[in-house]
């Protein structure tokens, strides 16, 4: 594991890096969830062999530092991996962001301009987080009751149910969840659906199979967003099926390098 340490703060960004052919597939977590933890399988598959990757966890999860004197919103996410990008004078960048991490790869894209090659989303969330969504569960809670008793209750659930996503969970800044919950339930703006409709370069949202149907199959694609479907796997599809993931992710790549 590697890091690296932001100029502003001295806030330290934990990352596996794979060398390998470029583009640079770089990838970012969700809400809960730690790059580190969920891609390393996908990265493995034979499709992705020999491919050069980022695998980032977030501030506030992961590996990465958790200081309590940091905003959390999506736009700050963004700003400071961009700094940290250009550091590492990376110039051909695939980006991969799944759902809340979705967002800040959204807002990240239009910081990198001509060293974004493309962008690879699941899931993400493109408009304020909506009744149920786990962020709005978290965010429309006060800060005071979220971190004395509902990030230990949703920790707590997440062990009986989920206890994949509990194990990176749990290595979370309560804060941090607490206040990205916030970002994702005001939104972006414009909105993040808007910024990726508007984004100049090859886009791909890939659903689970078991999330469908969902209406935005077909709004994405009337948008110019290539949709993809991983099947049998749901919303944690890096989880659920590592192989069709990287199967489609090689596929993508593919594509967009025989249309450069």
């Amino acid at each position: 594991m590697k890091q690296y340490v932001l100029k502003s703060s001295e806030f330290a960004v934990r990352y596996h890096e794979l060398p390998g052919e470029g583009p640079t597939l770089v990838f970012l977590h969700g809400l809960g969830c730690a790059s580190s933890f969920d891609y390393p399988a996908v990265m493995a598959q034979p499709a992705l062999r020999g491919r050069g990757a980022l695998l980032i966890d977030l501030l506030g999860a992961g590996y990465s530092d958790r200081p309590l004197d940091f905003g959390y919103t999506v736009e700050e996410h963004a700003a400071y991996l961009n700094e940290m990008l250009c550091s590492l004078d990376l110039q051909n960048i695939a980006l991969f962001g799944h759902s809340l991490g979705g967002a800040v790869a959204i807002c990240l894209a239009g910081l990198l301009g001509e060293r974004l090659h493309c962008l690879i989303l699941t899931e993400s969330n493109l408009d304020p987080s909506e009744e149920g969504a786990t962020s709005r569960k978290i965010g429309s809670q006060s800060s005071e009751d979220f971190l004395s008793s509902g990030y230990a209750s949703l920790l707590a659930r997440a062990q009986q149910r989920n206890p994949l996503w509990a194990a990176t969970l749990a290595h979370w800044l309560p804060e941090a969840a607490w206040r990205i919950s916030r970002s994702a339930i005001r939104g972006g703006s414009p909105s993040w659906r808007q910024q990726l409709y508007d984004l100049d370069r090859p886009k791909s949202y890939l659903f689970g199979a078991q999330t469908l149907p969902s209406e935005d199959e077909a709004v994405l694609r009337a948008n110019g967003v290539r949709v993809e479907i991983i099947p049998d796997a749901g919303h944690s599809m890096a989880l659920e099926n590592p192989s069709a993931l990287a199967e489609t992710i090689a596929t993508i790549l593919r594509d967009c390098q025989e249309d450069a």
